[in-house]
Formats: C-alpha cells, sequence, structure tokens
C-alpha cells in the first residue's frame, strides 16, 4: 500500500508533535520543521502544514514552494486571507502573524539563506515560472 502525501504529512506532524518538534526519521530528520495551522479560505476549516523553516531574528522564514509545482500551497491561500496562524516548534505552540515578503531585496536575501540551509529549494525555482513566496511568521501576544 502506497503512502499519500495527506499521510506523509499526518504521520510527520504525529512524529513533530510526540518528539519535541523534531522528526526522527524519514527525509526531514535534522531538518528544522514547524507545523503551520491555518484557517481554510472556503471551509474555514483549519488545516495544518508540516513546513521547512530558517530564522530572521526572532521570526520564522516559510517558503511556499509547493516543490516547484505551478500553483501555490492551500495554505499561502489561506494565510493570505486570515495571516492570524498558529505555529508549532520545537515543542512550542504559539499564534503569528503570517506576512508575505514583497522587498526584493529582502525576499532574496530570505529566499538564499533558506536555500543555503536546504539546497532543494534552488531547484524548485527551476521548475516553476512563478515567484515562490516567502512569508514571515511573527509571534504575536
Amino acid at each position: 500500500m502506497s503512502t499519500t502525501f495527506s499521510d506523509f504529512n499526518r504521520n510527520l506532524i504525529k512524529d513533530l508533535r510526540a518528539n519535541g518538534g523534531r522528526a526522527t526519521s524519514g527525509p526531514f530528520m535534522g531538518r528544522d520543521v514547524l507545523i503551520l495551522t491555518t484557517r481554510g479560505k472556503r471551509s474555514g476549516e483549519t488545516r495544518e502544514n508540516p513546513l521547512a523553516f530558517s530564522r530572521k531574528g526572532d521570526d520564522l522564514v516559510v517558503i511556499a514552494s509547493k516543490g516547484g509545482a505551478p500553483t501555490n500551497p492551500a495554505w499561502y491561500h489561506n494565510l493570505r486571507e486570515n495571516s492570524r496562524v498558529t505555529v508549532e516548534v520545537l515543542g512550542e505552540k504559539f499564534d503569528a502573524e503570517a506576512s508575505p515578503v514583497d522587498d526584493e531585496d529582502e525576499y532574496e536575501t530570505l529566499y538564499a539563506a533558506h536555500a543555503a540551509k536546504m539546497p532543494a529549494f534552488n531547484e524548485y525555482r527551476t521548475k516553476t515560472s512563478r515567484r515562490i513566496p516567502v512569508v514571515i511568521l511573527k509571534r504575536v501576544s
């Protein structure tokens, strides 16, 4: 029986939650991964997605790469509709404000830093003609 993408994500989220935010097996083992919870743009239901992240000071940075697919991932559309999200990282859970990066210099700096840690993100850019969004997650009190 093959594992679907949603099964993979569900199992990764379960692994992260059971192990203080660290993946213990698979391709994300040893990588920085958070769980982003958004509210569905159309359904209004909560949606959880495990995402690789990097840092900008105290803020977290995620990239809406969708592996270089021609369209943005659903979670990105959700946070464009409702920028208040929940983040789980390293066993901690908090609310955050999600802000797509528009400034070209900041965009390139953050994308390059992310891809330096995870080179596959450079490859994703070669697979698509869309500008892959970079999003800053800023903790709110």
